[in-house]
């Protein structure tokens, strides 16, 4: 099936950004919904923002809103997370994923280490 790759992670300080991106390898996932995910040390993986196949419906975590934008390039199959502002808090790995038929994320890529100090 399809996999998706993570890329652009690193090591920020405090009000830095970081463009996150998703390339998918296999097929196309412009008939998907594209979300991202993070998962910070010790916290269960939590909703980040999504978007869907067109110029649609794009939905963010409140965490969030205001300093992250997603994204999708669908010719080059690749999702984006444009991350500004960043805090400490939102270090974590930061996961991409398409939503499924049954209504789940999967297909999940490896993770991209995000790591904001203070």
């Amino acid at each position: 099936q399809v996999q998706l790759v993570e890329s652009g992670g690193g090591l920020v300080q405090t009000g830095g950004s970081l463009r996150l991106s998703c390339a998918a390898f296999g097929r196309a996932f412009r008939y998907y919904r594209m979300g991202w995910f993070r998962q910070g040390p010790g916290k269960e993986r939590e909703f980040v923002a999504s978007m869907s196949t067109g110029a649609g419906v794009i939905y963010y975590a409140a965490s969030v809103k205001g300093r992250f934008t997603i994204s999708r390039d669908n010719a080059k199959n690749t999702l984006y997370l444009q991350m500004n502002s960043l805090k400490p808090e939102d270090t974590a790995v930061y996961y991409c994923a398409e939503r499924l038929n049954g209504g789940d994320y999967g297909n999940w890529g490896q993770g991209t280490q995000v790591t904001v100090s203070s």
